[in-house]
């Protein structure tokens, strides 16, 4: 069995939830077997990205036996004389290698979860964002819905609901806009706002619901230790990447000087860049296998927290494919917490087998491979216009030193 053709597609989901684009891969091989799947978060237009993949794969991948995933992924790790983490090459190989598991589970007729050690759990403890003002908790467009990371008490209702539907963690991250200048101070009004949507959520769901605190690291390390201090009353079960991701040093210092767990991981990629992060003292490893070197990198990742005593909560923010890549290799590790979740109609649409939850637990695919077929026609009637936006942008304008500066476009 060797992988002989590759067919990419670059897809726009209606909602713009999961981002504004999923670039999907479906590779062939001699014998027949297709197997599908997703790269996560590539920095460059949908279109470029699927020219990246499919160089990638004639260069590196074709012609290879599936079974040798290490060698693959050497290659790759190691191309154009690099041989470091490339979140962009990584970001290709990702969704190359999530493909490769769908041939080889579907050649072992078997769900990828069994040829990763087996599954250790029943099901998945799964976690929700509170979606932004226009956005349902369903996914759909409502122009009358509340601004969740401005308001409260909106934050508060929103929290109830999902607890009602049966989700026993919820996830905002009320501190944006997210500018590309880095870390900044938060003004007293971004702390006081921030502290009291998480007041008014504790409130409103008591100890039904953990809370999840995320930042998109754009703090200074004082101001996220400022930060936590406020939050600390309402006990979190995490304080997500206070600190831009590249900076470890200073991630670990709020760790040190907060009882929040401190969690990261959405903008890393490999074995390297986590173990970097367990020196630091991080307390929960969010690897999204889209980006982090697909699901063989992502499950060392996951055994090398294990000494650590460091569990692992896959970070999702993609189209189903990845989704569901994250979710087989979370039923294999001892160490798992928690599991992100997204799922909209058109979630459901391009595949032909959606992921099933159960009152806020996702329920284990049992068929072959990642467990389902690709529905290529609901895929390509929703297209990509070469040189859209990226699959997730920030605001390109500099806040001023009372951070006043509110952007609208891209919150």
């Amino acid at each position: 069995m060797k992988l002989q053709d590759i067919k990419t597609y670059v897809t726009v989901p209606p909602t713009g939830l999961g981002g504004s684009f999923w670039v999907i891969v479906k590779l062939t091989t001699d014998d027949g077997i297709e197997g599908i799947g997703e790269c996560y978060g590539i920095p460059v237009s949908g279109d470029i990205a699927c020219r990246m993949v499919e160089d990638t794969f004639a260069r590196f991948i074709a012609g290879e036996d599936p079974h040798n995933v290490e060698r693959m992924f050497r290659r790759v790790y190691s191309a154009g004389f690099t041989q470091r983490p490339d979140v962009s090459m990584m970001g290709v190989f990702s969704g190359i290698e999530i493909a490769v598991w769908d041939i080889l589970g579907k050649a072992a007729g078997q769900p990828v979860y069994n040829l990763l050690g087996g599954r250790f759990h029943d099901r998945l403890r799964t976690y929700t964002y509170l979606y932004p003002e226009s956005v349902r908790p369903d996914g759909r467009p409502d122009a009358d819905s509340d601004d969740v990371y401005h308001d409260g008490d909106a934050a508060a209702r929103a929290a109830l609901e999902y607890v009602e539907m049966g989700f026993t963690a919820v996830k905002q991250d009320p501190t944006g806009p997210y500018s590309f200048q880095g870390g900044r101070e938060l003004s007293l009004h971004e702390l006081s706002r921030s502290e009291y949507n998480v007041k008014r959520i504790r409130e409103a769901v008591g100890d039904r619901a953990d809370i999840l605190f995320g930042t998109h690291g754009q703090m200074t390390t004082s101001s996220a230790i400022r930060l936590a201090k406020r939050l600390e009353p309402y006990d979190p079960l995490w304080f997500e990447e206070p600190c831009p991701p590249d900076q470890m040093g200073a991630m670990g210092k709020v760790a040190r000087a907060t009882s929040i767990p401190v969690a990261t991981g959405e903008r890393l990629t490999t074995k390297i860049e986590f173990y970097q992060a367990l020196q630091a003292g991080i307390a929960i490893l969010q690897p999204d296998i889209g980006r982090s070197g697909g699901i063989w990198e992502t499950k060392k990742i996951a055994a090398l927290a294990e000494p650590y005593n460091v569990q692992i909560a896959p970070h999702i923010y993609c189209g189903p494919i990845a989704h569901a890549a994250a979710a087989h290799l979370s039923f294999s590790c001892p160490n798992f917490l928690i599991l992100e979740t997204i799922q909209t109609e058109f979630h459901d649409a391009i595949v032909t087998r959606p992921l099933t939850w159960e009152e806020g637990y996702l329920l284990a695919p049992t068929e072959p491979g990642l467990g389902f077929e690709l529905n290529e026609q609901a895929v390509l009637d929703n297209p990509y216009t070469p040189g859209g936006r990226l699959h997730l942008e920030m605001c390109q304008t500099p806040l001023d030193s009372a951070n006043r500066r509110i952007i609208t476009d891209i919150e």
